[in-house]
């Protein structure tokens, strides 16, 4: 053995447990780090199957917990290929010195495009109208809209989706507040920094971009919509769990909220509907002003490759 080859530092290796743009793997290749990539392990495999890696890359397939990092010994990082990481225990991690790995960065763009894109489509009946065509039903009057120049649009959550939409609004001749109670600091131009109850006196449209962690549950719940003093156009395209649907129901019907888009669900599993939540759903699926999308903000053909690139440039950071 050759002096070199002694000293030469193993090649990294990470594990990739869900499916994943191929992109990744020539990226991966150019900063030195093998991926084993087993796309249909099952989860209860993965605790074993971790043994020996310095990398685990997943997207929604699993949660992962202290358990599951149990025989993980040689484990650096866990990055999520996707935005938000409610599916992992940071806790845990941060237990072990294992560094969370992030890519909200690399569906911004496709989740402000998209939240735009449902805003137009709710304030002008596109989805209805749609629809009623179809049938041969030709309604101008009762497709009447609204435009967002001149609404004030408020924004909860100013991080990397909230900029996003911000961004994408700056040149509708619109009025932007946004409300972030764990970063205000990152409120800039072309948003004005406010209180919640300021966004809730002016907004006449609000989108929440907030994670989910414990103290969201439930924050757009019956209070926070009461607290709106016009009757408002509502969206969520963040984590379903922060929206109280039962909640958002009363206030569809009352008139409070003149209309709603949802692209995340409390219960996105739909066979698996509790009594109550399948009373909710049926309503909400049935209401003409409502708009209903599978998850799909950040979900393009560009920011498939656009988060490998953001959790590829952050493992070479790390490593």
């Amino acid at each position: 053995m050759t002096q070199n080859s002694e000293l030469r530092t193993p090649q990294p290796r990470v594990l990739i447990i869900d499916e994943i743009h191929p992109s990744v793997f020539p990226m991966l290749e150019s900063i030195g780090v093998e991926a084993d990539y087993r796309p249909k392990i099952e989860p209860a495999k993965v605790c074993e199957a971790l043994a020996g890696f310095d990398g685990l890359i997943v997207r929604s397939k699993m949660r992962i917990t202290a358990d599951t990092l149990k025989y993980a010994d040689n484990l650096k990082f866990v990055a999520r290929a996707g935005a938000g990481v409610d599916n992992i225990d940071a806790d845990a991690l941060q237990e072990r010195g294992i560094a969370l790995i992030g890519a909200n960065e690399g569906n911004r763009q496709a989740v402000g495009e998209f939240t735009l894109g449902l805003l137009i489509s709710l304030m002008r009946n596109i989805v209805r109208g749609d629809m009623e065509v179809r049938n041969k039903v030709w309604l101008r009057e009762e497709n009447r809209g609204e435009e967002i120049s001149g609404k004030t649009i408020g924004i909860i959550g100013y991080g990397n989706m909230g900029q996003s939409f911000a961004k994408v609004l700056s040149g509708f001749g619109c009025r932007i507040l946004a409300y972030d109670r764990y970063a205000p600091e990152k409120i800039t131009s072309p948003a004005e920094n406010v209180t919640l109850e300021e966004l809730q006196l002016e907004a006449d449209i609000v989108s929440l971009h907030i994670p989910y962690i414990k103290d969201n549950l439930g924050f757009a719940n019956e209070e926070f919509f009461r607290g709106f003093k016009k009757k408002i156009w509502f969206l969520n395209t963040s984590r379903g769990d922060v929206v109280n649907q039962e909640a958002l129901v009363i206030n569809l019907k009352e008139g409070s909220i003149k209309g709603a888009a949802l692209d995340v669900l409390e219960n996105e599993k739909l066979d698996t509907l509790t009594e109550q939540q399948l009373q909710i759903f049926n309503y909400l699926a049935q209401a003409n002003n409502v708009i209903l999308t599978p998850h799909i903000a950040g979900w393009t053909h560009e920011s498939y490759v656009k988060i490998n690139e953001v959790l590829v440039e952050k493992i070479k950071e790390l490593l």
